[in-house]
């Protein structure tokens, strides 16, 4: 295919959440045709999933540049940047607002599941004009539709909400989990507590297993449904020793809405409200799939009893539709390999990272990229604001302006925010400014040096349940 025709295909986005969108209007800015690919039945259907759920970081952080100026032409009104939305408010505020756009609407395809990615007529061990030839993308819709598409590039934002980490033990399923998960006896992420989902843990025993912000907002909503309902009782499960690593910045905290959550959540702990089991991995569970655990804690075997398992214990990449695909991931939590070193929860606790573009997130394959979440690999925290400047400078890579695609735009906010658990390999900032690409190991290094743990800190997407106890604003949610 000559280089014209190539470039008259579209270019296909996987996914409609903020990156994925944002993708797209940065794609139109461009002069490139998008071509965004959704599974679920509606604009951003992960989101929807936690649209109870708020997040830390307000308005101002949340909506990318392209997409506001594509939004700016109609009856949009850009909500109080101040203002920290749900879940479903980004939905009904930004996100569904935005694919309906003149420019967008019919670019966005819904109920279509990407199942395979190639180029087209070759598999990953066909090297001649591989770069010059379409990729191939096969899809499928709920009814069981296939389709076969040709774009000129492939942005990869969908996410990682369908593919939780498994609670067992080693990075495997515990024995009769996937049972478990089936019947029910554990629950979807984040469930709506006191909302859609409230007759499922009114009353019951509910275990929580995990160890981040996931974890922590599921506790607080299950304390609130606790108090309407003082039958309701609640487990907390984590492989770590002390759960105080969880509470956070607390009032040091940059991001208020942040350290109210570990506030709260450390005077439900301290009064009983919440049970913990430290040191404990969930090794098992009863054939029937319900109502008991087998676990590890302390070194010796130990029974848990519960009615809902809720599971918090992270999520990981899906990468088996990419199997055609050259990538180069870094081999512990299979990011992109120059973004691995960056992000490693083993080094980096605080989930900070310097800004980074196209050419961090390259792989050995020409015009594929993943970006959001899912370039995050197995890192337990993405930062949505940075997302927006990954599509920024890999959509100025895709379209051919190498000096945009290696420029870092990106401002962050300080939040002073540092894990001081002991033994933590926090490393403390030299006080260097101006993050760059980082297109080697050495400049990974300094990046890194320059970041640290206890650098610029950035908003996350997903923060606390609603209301004012628990530290977002009173007002109605109209945005």
């Amino acid at each position: 295919m000559t280089d014209y025709a190539l470039e008259q295909l579209p270019v296909a986005v996987i996914g409609s959440g903020p990156v994925g969108l944002a993708a797209a209007a940065q794609l139109v800015r461009r002069g490139v045709r998008p071509l965004v690919l959704e599974a679920g039945t509606t604009v951003a259907a992960a989101v929807a999933e936690w649209g109870h759920i708020g997040l830390f970081s307000p308005w101002k952080y949340n909506i990318d540049e392209a997409a506001r100026s594509l939004l700016a032409p109609t009856d949009w009104h850009e909500p109080d940047g101040d203002r920290l939305p749900t879940g479903a408010e980004l939905i009904r505020d930004y996100l569904k607002p935005l694919a309906e756009t003149a420019e967008l609407r019919d670019s966005v395809l819904i109920d279509t599941r990407v199942v395979a990615v190639s180029r087209v007529g070759m598999d990953r061990t066909g090297t001649a004009q591989r770069e010059s030839t379409p990729f191939l993308i096969r899809t499928r819709s709920s009814d069981g539709t296939s389709a076969d598409l040709q774009v000129r590039a492939v942005i990869d934002a969908s996410g990682t909400w369908e593919s939780p980490n498994p609670l067992g033990q080693s990075g495997l399923a515990a024995t009769g989990e996937a049972e478990a998960r089936r019947s029910g006896f554990v629950t979807s992420p984040l469930p709506d507590v006191v909302g859609r989902d409230r007759e499922q843990f009114v009353g019951q025993r509910t275990l929580v297993v995990g160890g981040g912000h996931s974890a922590a907002n599921t506790l607080l909503a299950l304390a609130e449904l606790r108090e309407e309902a003082p039958g309701t009782r609640i487990g907390w499960v984590l492989r770590r020793s002390d759960p105080a690593s969880v509470y956070g910045g607390e009032d040091q905290d940059g991001l208020p809405a942040r350290g109210a959550l570990g506030t709260r959540l450390r005077h439900l702990v301290e009064t009983g409200v919440i049970e913990v089991h430290a040191s404990t991995t969930i090794t098992g569970f009863s054939t029937d799939g319900r109502g008991t655990l087998a676990a590890e804690s302390g070194g010796e075997s130990v029974t848990l009893h519960a009615d809902r398992v809720v599971p918090a214990a992270g999520f990981r990449p899906d990468l088996g539709f990419l199997r055609e695909i050259r990538l180069d991931l870094d081999p512990i939590v299979e990011a992109p390999r120059q973004l691995g070193p960056l992000i490693d929860p083993e080094y980096h606790s605080c989930g900070t990272v310097a800004p980074h573009g196209a050419r961090v997130l390259g792989h050995p394959e020409p015009n594929f990229y993943i970006v959001g979440m899912k370039s995050y690999g197995r890192a337990p925290t993405f930062l949505m604001y940075t997302g927006y400047e990954q599509i920024r400078s890999v959509v100025a890579a895709i379209a051919g302006d190498q000096e945009a695609a290696d420029r870092v735009e990106l401002v962050l906010p300080e939040t002073g925010v540092c894990s001081t658990d002991a033994g933590s390999s926090c490393v403390a900032p030299t006080g260097k400014s101006g993050f760059v690409d980082l297109p080697d190991t050495a400049a990974a290094s300094d990046a890194s040096d320059a970041a640290g743990c206890c650098g610029p800190a950035e908003p996350v997407v997903i923060g606390i349940p609603t209301g004012t106890e628990h530290g977002r604003s009173g007002e109605s949610g109209n945005g």
